[in-house]
């Protein structure tokens, strides 16, 4: 891999924006139901636990177990008009969320807008690791992934501006609406050449070959698959960090109630706060994971997952504390930031490393698997378990039933710290090693 060629034209630059923008809209239509918990959860009459299932399990089933399959649909047809047709069905979804009544005519579109979401990552992503050379790779991931930071705040920042004012029904119409026009532009987007030739040591960026393999059948893609889970440590490593991670991502979806019933902020306001919170410092830490997960792999030579390794050993003593101290206080505001800045951190180090540790046919397949357990175990089981946890913890008389739900995930998501750090150990040598193999099954 040649670390130095970080050539890329323009043309790409923007094309990765426009990615980040469908990101953003990805972001702000998944969040925007946890965003709204304190409208939404009094006007249907929802528990916690129904409120759990709506933006957990009901949605994570269906995203994650279409999202394989989309993966490897990804890999084999037009994948622009493919991020068209999931924008447009997501966006349709989400306006007629915004005419539920209770819990189960919420429950059914939100099911159908994971099957649409379940297409954006893995087909982007398989997108930009065709335009953007390795050491640029990581760069743009963390940039893509900037939709989550803003996507999470924009979505609080509606609640907080326009929620009072419209109403969130009319929230979840104009976004909808927003959505569809964005789908109409996607079409007129071309197709990435695809670069199924690449090997280590070759120029990611230079033209495709003019006489291109066929696409990979979806037996052959999964196969290839199998064969790089089976003969690559880091990669599995680097996975089960990224689900340990996430499941404190999934107990936060409860943040916005935390926030009003037992730190005593009005809801409208905190959501203002924290949407600028969540945009500034996921946007810094999203710049941040991806351009240093780059220079870390450059000037280490450990892979990107020891990078993160490091941040969150720092970051863990904040991550734990805010939960619990008072909310008048610098370190409970220092600790909300240091949360999104984490968590930006987290996606362009490990969407690259996944990427990298697979032969580049199945690239986008590789990501809708990850994107599957980091939502099906990961977010599925933080969200959903977490509310059950909150109304367990309140039927047993505890006066603080959301911070020690928080505090335990927290707890638990602290897992991804040793499994990044052998997943950042063993990046060179079984990625070496998978390659070498691969090489000698084709011939």
């Amino acid at each position: 891999m040649d670390f130095d060629d970080t050539r890329v034209p323009p043309r790409h630059y923007a094309f990765l924006c426009f990615l980040t923008l469908l990101n953003v809209m990805n972001f702000v239509d998944r969040q925007l139901l946890a965003s709204f918990a304190n409208f939404i959860v009094p006007d249907l009459g929802l528990t916690n636990t129904q409120f759990g299932l709506l933006t957990g399990l009901f949605f994570i089933v269906f995203y994650s177990a279409m999202g394989v399959f989309m993966g490897a649909l990804a890999d084999m047809v037009n994948r622009p008009r493919l991020v068209a047709a999931g924008l447009a069905l997501w966006s349709g979804l989400t306006a007629l969320s915004g005419a539920a009544r209770g819990f189960w005519t919420l429950a059914a579109p939100r099911m159908l807008i994971g099957v649409g979401e379940s297409i954006m990552t893995p087909t982007s992503m398989s997108m930009l690791a065709d335009r953007f050379p390795p050491a640029r790779l990581g760069f743009a991931s963390g940039f893509y992934y900037m939709g989550v930071p803003i996507g999470v705040g924009a979505s609080l920042l509606i609640v907080g501006y326009l929620g009072p004012a419209i109403g969130w029904r009319n929230c979840f119409y104009l976004l909808g609406a927003i959505g569809l026009g964005l789908a109409v532009i996607m079409l007129f987007v071309k197709e990435t050449p695809r670069r199924h030739h690449a090997v280590p040591g070759e120029d990611a960026d230079a033209p495709a070959p003019a006489a291109a393999a066929p696409a990979p059948g979806f037996r052959t893609i999964l196969s290839t698959l199998g064969f790089a889970l089976r003969n690559c440590p880091a990669l599995a490593y680097t996975i089960a960090g990224g689900v340990a991670l996430h499941f404190i991502l999934g107990a936060a979806a409860f943040d916005q109630l935390w926030f009003v019933q037992e730190r005593g902020f009005e809801r409208a306001e905190i959501a203002q706060m924290t949407g600028w919170i969540a945009m500034i410092a996921g946007i810094l830490g999203n710049l941040f994971g991806g351009a240093g997960g780059d220079w870390w792999l450059r000037r280490t030579g450990m892979g990107r997952p020891m990078f993160l390794f490091w941040i969150m050993l720092i970051l863990a003593p904040l991550n734990v504390a805010y939960r619990l101290v008072d909310p008048d206080t610098a370190w409970f505001w220092i600790g909300v930031f240091v949360g999104f800045f984490q968590l930006g951190c987290f996606y362009g180090p490990t969407f690259s490393t996944v990427q990298e540790l697979v032969p580049p046919q199945i690239r986008a397949t590789v990501v809708a698997v990850y994107i599957l357990l980091l939502n099906l175990v990961g977010l599925g089981f933080g969200i959903t378990a977490g509310g059950i946890a909150i109304d367990l913890f309140a039927a047993a008389g505890y006066e603080q039933p959301y911070t020690w739900t928080l505090v335990v995930f927290t707890a638990i998501s602290l897992l991804a710290i040793p499994l990044f750090y052998i997943g950042g150990r063993r990046f060179h040598g079984d990625r070496e090693r998978l390659f070498a193999l691969a090489a000698a099954r084709r011939t």
